[in-house]
């Protein structure tokens, strides 16, 4: 007698309806994230790394581009093209606005958590509404406040009896005047970021601190910042990626170009006039390439220097 009618072998069961229906749900459900995902972050990744190494015009349709290997990336990293001025623009106006929001951030999260708790909520609104607020219209205003003639800016110098500033025309003020468009935009946003972290810390370390005489300065240093340590490496790594990919405050300012001497191109300035004015899209994703590199660098350095030891230990 075959095996397949032996007694001890158990019943196949039969395929029904409600059994597949209960199998197939979960891959139903979640395919949708699934499918999203890979038309709209796998398959750009995948066709820009391609375009890395091809030379591509838009306009001669699909299929039309030509292999130029490295060709793309050493055009990028050479001294004849704008990228390297680009980046150094992108750092310094990172450096500008990114660094004085921590320093007024933390300490007005701190004084907010330990001293205004009442009015928190209001506080915590108001500091966030610029970040939801529009920056089309928060990049008008600044215009407005910079205008030479018409500026509020200008007209308060002239009160103390000082000349116009042309705060968006001078190439040495373009990246000071941008920083304080993405300074006052974010510095809210990294409140309301120390100020979850600041809840997080246990009451019973600060009474215990009162108890043993330690003032509000020793308070912050000995405690807050230690144990703030993983927001404050959340934050800043947001931070680097943010100012990295500074795009819309610059480009409304100061035009397509980055105004005068090119004060105000960023890298995703350079990068989106490349592919949209020129359209050269194989070097402008050679470009996004090393631009993804040079924000993964920073952030590893950031990571190194916010680690447990401090990177003080190999």
């Amino acid at each position: 007698m075959s095996d397949r009618f032996s007694p001890s072998r158990p019943a196949r069961p039969r395929w029904s309806y409600a059994r597949a229906q209960q199998r197939l749900a979960p891959y139903l459900f979640t395919s949708p994230f699934f499918i999203l995902f890979l038309v709209f972050s796998l398959f750009p990744l995948g066709f820009s790394l391609f375009l890395a190494f091809h030379l591509w015009n838009p306009l001669d349709g699909l299929g039309n581009w030509r292999f130029v290997g490295w060709e793309n990336f050493a055009l990028a990293l050479g001294a004849r093209d704008q990228f390297w001025v680009a980046l150094k623009n992108t750092v310094w106006i990172g450096l500008l606005s990114g660094v004085p929001q921590h320093l007024v951030a933390l300490p007005l999260a701190f004084v907010i958590h330990q001293f205004l708790r009442r009015w928190q909520t209001g506080v915590s609104t108001v500091l966030f509404l610029p970040y939801i607020t529009n920056a089309v219209a928060i990049t008008i205003v600044f215009g407005m406040l910079y205008s030479e003639n018409l500026g509020l800016l200008n007209y308060l110098l002239a009160q103390l009896g000082l000349g116009p500033v042309r705060w968006l025309a001078v190439p040495e003020l373009v990246p000071y005047s941008v920083g304080a468009v993405v300074f006052w935009r974010y510095v809210g946003w990294n409140v309301i970021l120390y100020l979850s972290g600041l809840q997080a810390i246990s009451e019973d370390v600060y009474e215990a601190a009162t108890v043993d005489g330690a003032s509000a300065w020793q308070k912050f240093w000995f405690i807050t910042l230690p144990l703030l340590r993983p927001m404050m490496f959340y934050a800043f790594t947001l931070t680097i990626v943010g100012n990295m990919q500074l795009f819309e405050e610059p480009f409304i300012m100061v035009g397509q170009g980055g105004g005068s001497g090119g004060a105000g191109l960023t890298s995703a300035m350079h990068i989106f006039n490349t592919a949209f004015r020129d359209l050269d899209m194989g070097y402008a994703s050679a470009m996004s390439w090393l631009l993804f590199l040079a924000i993964f660098a920073l952030s590893m350095v950031n990571n190194y220097l916010f680690s447990r030891d401090g990177g003080r230990e190999p």
